[in-house]
């Protein structure tokens, strides 16, 4: 049977495929808008998304545990208010090329904080697949120029993935399934708080139409990619959806390749070769890592979220 003839692959792609777009559009909406106005938007744009499919589905209410707020509390301020500022910034001085394929670190960082502050099972195949990954962003980052300040950006889009990957470990802490509510929870949080932060600070409003672009970009690169991926972990569980799920930085740098025209530079394409090979060993995990990690299906239920808040 084809591949793509199951929902649960299809789904995963395609909130691949959403999130994935949405840095090198971000990356040409950020020549009219701060870093962190655009942060806010794009945040923003997804809670309300998310907020207005929650009401036409008639989703159910849900009841946060008191211990579980402090839990989601700090998710948004990690996920939610720095990781976004500091990919904004990153963007703002980096090829979209570039920050699509470090993006792949925040699959590492999760793991790392996973296995050894969080002390889940360590699994070998997709330890092998990071240190490719790992490699790889070591040749996207390493300095073409002997000043310092050409690293940045590299440190922003990492420090990015890092808000997320501890977002990721955090959201765990929650208990609910529904991974709707959280996102769009952290959206309208976060959103907010970063659009007055921006205006507090001097940040200009763009045109409505950028605003109006960001608010649709953020609802679907974050807001509707999430609604997919979740569909997707019904029919495919954790491991596999998250591996399918891994092709979005390289999506990514291949629509800003396309549209925006930059250069596949040989450091681009080696970088490339080595977190593709990371990405295949997760790929073809076996069956044994994913029963492994399946009482963690609840869980992980939300990691994607937090891919979907930046």
């Amino acid at each position: 049977m084809n591949v793509l003839a199951n929902r649960g692959v299809v789904a995963a792609l395609s909130a691949a495929v959403l999130f994935g777009a949405g840095t090198p559009a971000v990356k040409m909406l950020l020549e009219h808008a701060s870093p962190w106005l655009m942060a806010g938007i794009l945040y923003l744009g997804s809670g309300i998304g998310l907020l207005i499919y929650r009401l036409i589905t008639k989703a159910p209410a849900v009841a946060l545990k008191r211990h579980e707020m402090g839990w989601l509390a700090a998710a948004v301020i990690a996920g939610g208010m720095m990781g976004p500022l500091l990919l904004m910034t990153g963007l703002s001085g980096m090829a979209a090329t570039d920050a699509s394929l470090l993006l792949n670190a925040e699959g590492v960082l999760t793991a790392v904080l996973a296995w050894f502050v969080f002390k889940e099972n360590f699994d070998r195949r997709i330890a092998l697949g990071m240190v490719a990954i790992v490699a790889g962003a070591v040749v996207l980052s390493w300095p073409s120029q002997t000043s310092t300040a050409s690293l940045w950006p590299t440190l922003a889009v990492l420090g990015a993935c890092l808000s997320w990957a501890i977002d990721n470990n955090l959201t765990r802490k929650v208990s609910i399934a529904d991974a709707s509510f959280i996102a769009m929870m952290k959206g309208l949080a976060a959103g907010a708080t970063n659009l007055l932060l921006a205006l507090a600070t001097g940040a200009v409003w763009p045109s409505p139409g950028v605003v109006a672009l960001g608010a649709v970009i953020g609802f679907l690169s974050y807001g509707t990619s999430l609604v997919l991926f979740v569909i997707a972990l019904r029919y495919l569980g954790t491991a596999r959806t998250g591996a399918y799920f891994s092709i979005a930085p390289f999506f990514g740098a291949v629509l800003a390749i396309a549209f925006l025209g930059e250069p596949a530079s040989p450091r681009l394409l080696v970088a490339g070769v080595l977190m593709g090979i990371g990405v295949w060993l997760h790929l073809t995990e076996t069956h044994q890592h994913e029963h492994t990690h399946e009482l963690l299906e609840h869980s992980h239920e939300h990691e994607h979220d937090e891919h979907h808040q930046h």
